[in-house]
């Protein structure tokens, strides 16, 4: 079992992010953790239609679906020198959920700290997140509160929750499941 970067969603919420550091480079003002939680944020709203039609409606190509290594595929990405910020996308959302705003600009994503796990350190902002952030083995597929959003990255949702994007053919979740 892999060891996953895992964010409490609710924590961050509540207590905020300030506090917690980042030592990815690309991230000036240390910043890196913001950019992350914004991505992280992003993945959960976007109820990743199968049909995608902020993808299609996009004049330019600049939006894609990332492929379906993630959980539940269908994550959205956009392409910072092909968005002139239109607004299609926003237009087409059949849920609303998409802003043109929200959208991240992922040119550069966190890189786990790999120099700091070399040392048999945690990542940075593990160690100064007071919990709301953790590295350790987990198996997302067994758990309903987690959601593998980027490949060793996972959020947790609010106690009890249950996450799953909203696609139209899907049947309702079951109690208990």
């Amino acid at each position: 079992m892999n060891e996953k970067l895992i964010i409490d969603l609710a924590g961050c919420s509540t207590q905020g992010e300030s506090g917690i550091r980042c030592s990815y480079k690309h991230h000036p003002d240390n910043r890196g953790f913001d950019v992350l939680l914004e991505m992280v944020r992003f993945a959960m709203i976007c109820r990743r239609c199968e049909a995608a039609p902020c993808v299609t409606a996009c004049p330019r190509n600049a939006l894609e679906k990332l492929p379906s290594r993630y959980n539940d595929a269908g994550v959205l990405k956009r392409h910072n020198m092909l968005c002139t910020g239109c607004g299609t996308c926003a237009l087409a959302c059949p849920f609303g959920t998409v802003y043109t705003d929200l959208i991240p600009f992922p040119s550069s994503t966190c890189d786990l700290c790999k120099g700091r796990l070399k040392d048999g350190e945690k990542p940075l902002c593990v160690r100064t997140s007071d919990g709301r952030v953790d590295y350790t083995a987990v198996d997302p597929s067994t758990r309903q509160d987690l959601v593998e959003v980027f490949d060793g990255i996972v959020a947790r949702v609010a106690d009890g929750a249950v996450w799953r994007p909203l696609l139209r053919d899907q049947k309702p979740l079951e109690a208990g499941r």
